[in-house]
């Protein structure tokens, strides 16, 4: 993703409750579906690779958007 930080929050805009890293993923997911399907396309391109394997793995998107949520919500307080 190119610009975590803005998209995190425009995201964090639309919530109407307090921030959580679930209610951002899913709220992310929403708000940033271009964003959201390219980073599955990166992965998806990555495990179909040659490099598979042979380098250390990508985590699931799932897993690094939750992550990246996470980190940046810690720095928000």
């Amino acid at each position: 993703m190119l610009d975590k930080e803005t998209l995190f929050k425009k995201t964090l805009d639309c919530l109407k409750e307090k921030p959580t890293e679930q209610n951002m993923f899913t709220k992310f997911l929403e708000v940033h579906p271009k964003e959201w399907k390219q980073l599955k396309i990166t992965f998806s391109t990555f495990n179909r690779s040659k490099q598979y394997g042979k380098t250390i793995p990508l985590p699931k998107p799932e897993v690094s958007l939750r992550k990246e949520i996470r980190l940046w919500l810690k720095s928000q307080i």
